[in-house]
């Protein structure tokens, strides 16, 4: 399966494409049970009783292994990341040709068996191991448990900070509206990718016990107030789904993990895509083509060159 010129222009526009039935759902299957499988014996939460579903995780079920998170309503396997499992899921021949098509040729091939993200880097207090560190494969299972009675709260968009390309979020189940989904901020790669300093990366400060008031990655004004704008003036796409449904996004768009209303676990897979030359120019200034070191189809792509009925298919409704 091959993208679509409608398809290339879309990603190129709005900063993320989702494509029905990419992945192979008996191995969407297996992925779920070696995560259910992953639970202590003891667990309260009981795959066969959705009952048990509703989060939070109570203070004897919490776990802070980088490598297996449960905390409040997130559920993190990231072990499973180099698995052969997972890697023929999220890494197939079909996703990854389509990933190409964007990126172009040389893409970083995955370790089955790798280092896992979360094994080493520096871990800041109140926030979690560096993902830039050691990631030889997907980044892993996610789950976002349903919140039962919590009250509905604001969506709060960010980036990511580690150096990557191309992102994708693979449901392993059915995704309602509501339940937890990726959630995207149409076109806001485009707003955001000028106003970091480097094009793939971001400075870090590290943490000092005796110097506490600073840490973490460092953000410039301009970002932080056209974040805010876009809280304001655009409505965020909601990437509910079927099982084997797929979003790619462009690394510098806007997103979160959507708010969990619904009674089911919202189930997926993260990855990254990059390419082997990404350490050669992660730290160049943003470009006047922030295309340039992506494929000559996105290259070539007219950004306008969809429908607005294909627009709709991606959920987002067009004013032009």
């Amino acid at each position: 399966m091959s993208l679509t010129n409608e398809q290339i222009s879309f990603f190129k526009d709005q900063g993320y494409l989702r494509i029905r039935g990419v992945m192979d759902t008996q191995l969407c299957a297996e992925a779920l049970f070696c995560m259910w499988n992953a639970l202590p014996p003891n667990s309260r939460l009981k795959r066969d009783q959705p009952s048990t579903h509703i989060g939070p995780f109570t203070d004897d079920e919490r776990s802070t292994d980088s490598l297996h998170i449960r905390n409040g309503y997130l559920w993190q396997w990231r072990a499973a990341g180099t698995s052969d499992l997972l890697i023929n899921l999220i890494y197939s021949r079909t996703i990854t040709t389509m990933a190409q098509t964007l990126l172009g040729e040389g893409l970083r091939v995955p370790v089955v068996g790798g280092t896992p993200m979360g094994s080493r880097g520096s871990a800041w207090p109140g926030g979690p191991t560096d993902p830039a560190q050691g990631n030889e494969g997907a980044r892993g299972i996610y789950f976002t448990l349903p919140y039962g009675n919590k009250a509905r709260e604001p969506d709060r968009a960010h980036t990511d900070g580690h150096p990557f390309q191309l992102g994708i979020v693979g449901l392993l189940s059915d995704v309602p509206v509501d339940g937890g989904a990726f959630k995207v901020w149409p076109g806001s790669h485009k707003r955001l990718y000028p106003t970091f300093q480097m094009q793939y990366d971001q400075p870090r400060i590290p943490y000092y016990s005796h110097l506490p008031s600073h840490k973490g990655i460092v953000h410039s004004e301009a970002y932080l107030d056209e974040l805010a704008r876009l809280h304001e003036d655009t409505q965020a796409v909601e990437c509910s789904g079927r099982t084997g449904d797929v979003v790619f996004w462009h690394h510098r768009t806007a997103h979160m993990a959507g708010h969990n209303y619904t009674s089911v676990i919202r189930q997926a897979v993260l990855a990254d895509f990059w390419k082997t030359e990404l350490d050669q120019y992660r730290c160049d200034p943003p470009q006047a083509n922030m295309w340039r070191d992506w494929s000559q189809a996105i290259n070539t792509a007219d950004p306008t060159a969809y429908s607005d009925d294909f627009a709709a298919s991606q959920g987002l409704k067009l004013n032009r």
